[in-house]
């Protein structure tokens, strides 16, 4: 947010009131009135909480005191450290560093797990069908290592064999696997009410730019209380 008139919004409150990214609406509190235009969207499943800058909060609501302040460190900074500092400067803060977005946590830590124990599944599976496959041959090999091959000339067309059959379920398992992913982790989302950044849902996204290693004082104020009262004229 680069001025006073702008808020970030949750999925659900966009949701909800049929705003987008980009529309102006008008937010109420206590007879004052202030158009802000939506310039982002958060992972917030509140319908009644947007973000914005403490002099639009401030102009709406003069007496309200901010009860907390976000501090960005900077890259490599100790957050224990900090806190430890910043408690000995003023007794009366209470530093609670926080690490990443639990809800982002839990849907990486889960799409990880699920994609381990498909990927053990897949190479039991594999290895199961060379067993098989194998077993079911024996006569073969043995016929045709009878007739000259060697050990290691049975052991390439087993691969290669193997190899084909590799090839052509990843053929056909790659755009199976992506049609499923495409069709269930939107509905996973919309489940509960919030949409998902592009980082975390694309697979070949590319990776975000650094942030800036300079440290960065914010107060976002979430407003509850505020509500919209239809799109600003």
């Amino acid at each position: 947010m680069r001025d006073d008139h702008e808020i970030v919004a949750g999925s659900a409150f966009l949701r909800q009131n049929g705003v987008r990214v980009g529309d102006r609406i008008t937010l109420e509190k206590g007879g004052q009135r202030r158009s802000m235009r939506v310039v982002g969207e958060v992972m917030q499943n509140n319908a009644r909480v947007v973000v914005t800058g403490w002099p639009a909060l401030h102009a709406m609501a003069p007496d309200e005191k901010p009860i907390a302040y976000h501090v960005r460190l900077r890259d490599g900074a100790d957050p224990a450290a900090y806190a430890r500092a910043a408690r000995a400067a003023d007794s009366g803060v209470s530093p609670a560093p926080r690490g990443p977005d639990n809800l982002t946590r839990t849907i990486v830590g889960s799409a990880t797990a699920l994609t381990l124990m498909l990927a053990l599944v897949s190479a039991l599976g594999v290895f199961n069908t060379v067993v098989l496959n194998t077993r079911d041959r024996r006569r073969d090999l043995g016929t045709l290592k009878s007739m000259g091959m060697t050990p290691g000339q049975v052991t390439l067309m087993t691969v290669t064999s193997m190899a084909v059959l590799g090839v052509l379920g990843s053929l056909l398992g790659i755009p199976l696997g992506v049609a499923g992913y495409e069709l269930v982790v939107p509905r996973m989302a919309d489940a509960v009410d919030i949409t998902l950044p592009a980082f975390m849902t694309d697979v070949c996204a590319p990776r975000p730019s650094p942030r800036s290693p300079s440290p960065e004082w914010s107060s976002p104020s979430s407003a509850p209380w505020c509500r919209p009262a239809g799109p600003a004229a």
